[in-house]
């Protein structure tokens, strides 16, 4: 019998020890790919004049690894640590999912559920997909909508509900469920019905009482306040040709997007929300969301290319040697990156003060190509070679300002947007301007072809720091409409990520 027993623990103890071994090694893999990571990093830094940059690695159940490199602002000394605080934009929204999951997992939510019967207000376009919606699409991105529709809105000044509400004119633009389209909106949705079905004022509550306080996460927030409150915390820059430009903190973007990306934390932090992931939605002994519904998050729902998925506030990347679970952020001054190796009980977390035009993530796939032996290439190098086409692209496609000079008149008067309210077209010190009533955004006109303007945010009273997050960024297309007589009767904002129409009426 003593025997048998013994044989027994023998079976039992192999496993063990060959998970033990495994662990081992990984581990010894991840030491000896520290140094050249590090060198790759600050190579990378220069060549991308990202002014800093706090990284962390965990692997099982530990923070195994964290450094930083640079400094808090480009125009000062403050070195960032890995404690600084930073913006972590849309990697927001794995938080948002888990919660979606803790809701299920009490009870409160189904995955199927219609949205517009936790939600009337809610509506599409399209009056079929609108009533077919359910919980799951909220954060899947598989609207069929134009992508960052109606995300314009937040930086001109309108509300929540308004950006919700300018869903119902946006015209579907793919296939429901089978394209990929990134949106924001619709996660400021689903925060909603969380904050509704559990009674409590905003999304923000949800995710503190839900993984922020469980995770010990007390260095992460969600205002602009917190951020500059915080004694370590960097300062944003957007690029720009002449190098990073400092920009200030400002409600409207990302806090005003709530669980689309209004999170600010660092690297201690964020390496606890990648051990709950590696440990299945355990953290020590505690479990704070069930194995299958994060597995739910996890899985892949739409194809954003031949090995990349989208799943439920994760991106999903099939690789020769395993697959990656990540989601980047990117905010007018940050550019983030979290991302694990789920067979590998690996996590990674990159953030920097920079925003984010891909940095992150290709110093990331650095790291995961490396430790899991896939094919090693420069992905700094591709990166900024992909970075420079688009560049050269949008400047090519740019509409050129009219030399001629554009007589005033017929455009003048008063235009109204069932959505937006009242807009004036007014003369300006520089020309044309549209003041938007109810928000009190201006907009600058500059002519580009008959009846058409480009159309940017003018940096005036409350709307000089969004100015300035934003630069030069034209806010949309404008054309003006005439009738059979020449008569101006209307205009339309064309982009696809804004549309919008205005009728004259005076």
């Amino acid at each position: 019998m003593a025997t048998a027993c013994f044989a027994v623990f023998g079976l039992l103890a192999a496993p063990a020890q060959a998970q033990a071994k495994n662990e081992a090694a990984m581990r010894a893999r991840i030491d000896a790919l520290i140094p050249a990571f590090e060198a790759y990093l600050k190579d990378g830094m220069k060549t991308a004049r990202v002014p800093g940059i706090a990284i962390g690695i965990v692997h099982g159940d530990a923070l195994v690894y964290q450094s930083a490199f640079g400094v808090r602002n480009a125009a000062g000394s403050e070195a960032v640590t890995p404690e600084t605080v930073f913006q972590i934009g849309s990697a927001t929204k794995a938080f948002l999912s888990t919660t979606l999951a803790q809701a299920v997992d009490a009870g409160k939510l189904a995955w199927t559920d219609r949205v517009v019967d936790r939600m009337p207000a809610f509506q599409l376009n399209d009056p079929w997909v609108g009533r077919d919606f359910r919980i799951l699409d909220l954060p899947a991105q598989r609207s069929g909508l134009s992508p960052y529709v109606n995300d314009g809105l937040g930086l001109l000044g309108f509300d929540e509900e308004t950006m919700i509400r300018s869903l119902r004119d946006a015209p579907p633009v793919g296939i429901f469920r089978s394209d990929f389209s990134y949106l924001n909106i619709t996660h400021m949705v689903a925060g909603r019905i969380l904050a509704q079905v559990y009674g409590v004022p905003s999304w923000s509550a949800v995710v503190k009482t839900g993984l922020l306080d469980p995770l010990g996460m007390g260095a992460t927030s969600w205002t602009p306040e917190a951020i500059e409150a915080a004694p370590n915390h960097a300062t944003g820059h957007r690029a720009a040709a002449s190098g990073p430009v400092a920009i200030p903190f400002h409600a409207s973007f990302p806090y005003g997007f709530g669980p689309a990306g209004n999170l600010n934390s660092n690297v201690p932090d964020m390496a606890q929300w990648l051990r709950l992931q590696l440990g299945r939605g355990m953290l020590g002994e505690k479990v704070l969301v069930s194995e299958a519904n994060l597995d739910v998050t996890w899985t892949p729902r739409v194809s954003m290319s031949e090995r990349v998925s989208y799943a439920i506030g994760w991106v999903v990347t099939a690789t020769p040697n395993g697959r990656v679970i990540w989601h980047n952020g990117g905010t007018t001054g940050f550019g983030a990156h979290a991302g694990f190796l789920p067979d590998r009980d690996v996590g990674l977390v990159v953030l920097s003060n920079l925003e984010n035009q891909g940095f992150p993530d290709a110093v990331a796939q650095w790291f995961y190509d490396r430790l899991l032996g896939n094919p090693e290439v420069d992905n700094v190098a591709q990166w900024l070679t992909a970075l420079r086409a688009r560049e050269q692209e949008a400047k090519d496609s740019a509409p050129r300002v009219s030399a001629t000079a554009v007589a005033p008149g017929p455009y003048l008067g008063t235009y109204e947007s069932r959505l937006l309210g009242e807009a004036t077209i007014r003369t300006g010190p520089a020309g044309l301007q549209m003041v938007l009533e109810t928000s009190e955004a201006v907009l600058d006109l500059e002519p580009t072809e008959p009846d058409t303007f480009s159309a940017r945010l003018s940096p005036t009273a409350a709307f000089a720091a969004v100015a300035a997050m934003t630069g030069d960024d034209i806010v949309t297309p404008v054309q003006f409409e005439r009738d059979g007589k020449g008569l101006v009767t209307g205009l339309r904002w064309t982009s696809p990520a804004i549309p919008q129409t205005f009728s004259r009426q005076r």
